[in-house]
This record gives structure tokens, sequence and C-alpha cells, in this order.
């Protein structure tokens, strides 16, 4: 007799965010750029970098979207510039725990 095929499911309840930030890892930017935050009040992440420069917004979106990061208020004197916080997520990547 044939046995059904079996589907893969996930019962950890997380949700599709959190999966996703368990299956991918940050790049060595994106790292940097998360470990600053883990000095800062509330986990806020910086606008700008060591050397004076604006974070790319490839790398707040990218961690926008593995939900390492999460806009965190509108910037009233650049609308266009994302203030973010870490996610607990993004804390424990950035403070080096396996997921």
């Amino acid at each position: 007799m044939k046995s059904k095929p079996r589907l893969a499911v996930d019962n950890t309840g997380a949700s599709p965010t959190r999966r996703a930030a368990r299956q991918a890892r940050p790049s060595p930017a994106q790292l940097t750029w998360l470990r600053r935050g883990l000095e800062q009040p509330g986990g806020k992440l910086p606008l700008f970098d060591t050397d004076g420069q604006r974070v790319n917004e490839r790398t707040v979106r990218a961690c926008i979207d593995q939900g390492w990061a999460e806009p965190w208020f509108d910037n009233p004197l650049k609308p266009n510039w994302q203030v973010c916080k870490l996610t607990e997520v993004g804390r424990k990547i950035a403070g080096g725990v396996k997921i």
C-alpha cells in the first residue's frame, strides 16, 4: 500500500517574517549596522556610518524586509530618511545568537 506524501508544516507559530529571518544571514554591512543599534537606547539604528556617510538605503530596506529592523518614527527634518530600531530578532542576530 502506497503512503500519502507528507506536507511540511511549520508548527512553531512563527510569522513568515520570523521564519525568513531565521533562514537568512546578514551581509557584513548589514551586521555592522545592526550591531551599532545594540549600544543605543531602544535599539535605535544610526542614520550615518562611522565615517559620517549616510547608511545605504538598500542596507536599511533589506534589514526591514528580513525582520531585523523596523521603522520607528518619521523624521520631520528629512522625511525620506527612515529612522529604525532593532527588532527582537535583529537584536539576537546582532548579538551573535543563532536563530
